[in-house]
């Protein structure tokens, strides 16, 4: 749907949210298509700060970028929500529109499709995840459009496990639950997938085949990973998590602004300069 006319505000909630880099991209956009007077904030918000922080928004209020913890809590204040971001349970783009709705998306999904496109995988069949969580829930669905066999996904808890096997389901993967003791095994899938947080692969590192296929790290700081570093030492192609975060602030900006195509290379150079500024 359009946007608000007029409309010229945006900006990224979360909680913390003094490291996101959505800021740096999205203005960074808006300098390039010309977009004079636009700006791209952040806000620290946290769960019981929302709803009030949305009703408080005036009619010079494009959209919201919505990062952790935000994500699910967002859905209830939504007039509408795509089928991609009901399928995760998960919103991270709020856009207001033309009529004053609020509409709610993720474009987390389709920017890890783009990625790993953007690297020339197109299918696979097979591929496996390390780790649980929301974001491995995004990968499973990505893989839902892009592997053609079984996920095995690589958790620390029947808990976790129990959480993957069900949304392999929900989302029509053929998901199988391994132990994490046993993570060094996914190195050798086609197309492995790192849903971890910062240094928990680390020590994966030295069980990085000889002949690796693609790994999607989704950190982005701090960068390379000691995994991602060993994948491209072994001439395997590497997918990082800045590639995931420019690819899903284009379709970010694209809703929040009504225009297309979105300058992503000058989104991809403005967040390679702040991380080396860091």
């Amino acid at each position: 749907m359009p946007v608000r006319p007029g409309a010229r505000r945006a900006a990224v909630l979360g909680s913390p949210v003094a490291h996101s880099l959505s800021p740096v991209l999205h203005n960074a956009a808006y300098a390039a298509m010309g977009l004079e007077g636009r700006t791209y904030e952040r806000f620290d918000v946290d769960e019981a700060a929302l709803p009030g922080f949305v009703a408080s928004l005036d009619e010079t209020w494009a959209g919201l970028s919505l990062t952790m913890p935000l994500k699910r809590a967002v859905i209830p204040l939504l007039d509408e929500i795509s089928e991609t971001a009901a399928a995760v349970e998960a919103v991270n783009t709020l856009v207001f529109t033309e009529d004053g709705r609020r509409t709610g998306d993720n474009t987390d999904i389709p920017g890890m499709i783009a990625a790993l496109h953007e690297r020339g995988v197109e299918k696979v069949e097979s591929a496996a995840v390390l780790g649980a969580g929301a974001t491995a829930s995004s990968a499973l669905a990505a893989l839902s459009r892009l592997c053609t066999g079984p996920v095995t996904a690589y958790v620390r808890s029947a808990a976790r496990a129990a959480e993957m096997r069900g949304w392999g389901e929900r989302l029509g993967v053929d998901v199988t639950v391994a132990d994490w003791a046993d993570a060094a095994e996914a190195l050798s899938a086609p197309l492995v997938v790192a849903t971890t947080p910062a240094g928990t692969t680390d020590a994966l590192a030295a069980a990085a085949p000889s002949r690796p296929g693609t790994l999607f790290d989704v950190l982005y700081e701090p960068w390379p990973t000691r995994l991602a570093s060993a994948w491209a030492e072994r001439g395997g192609a590497v997918v990082g998590g800045l590639d995931l975060l420019v690819h899903q602030a284009v379709l970010q900006c694209e809703q929040m602004t009504g225009i297309s195509p979105v300058p992503a290379e000058a989104m991809r150079t403005a967040g390679e300069q702040a991380l080396r500024a860091r």
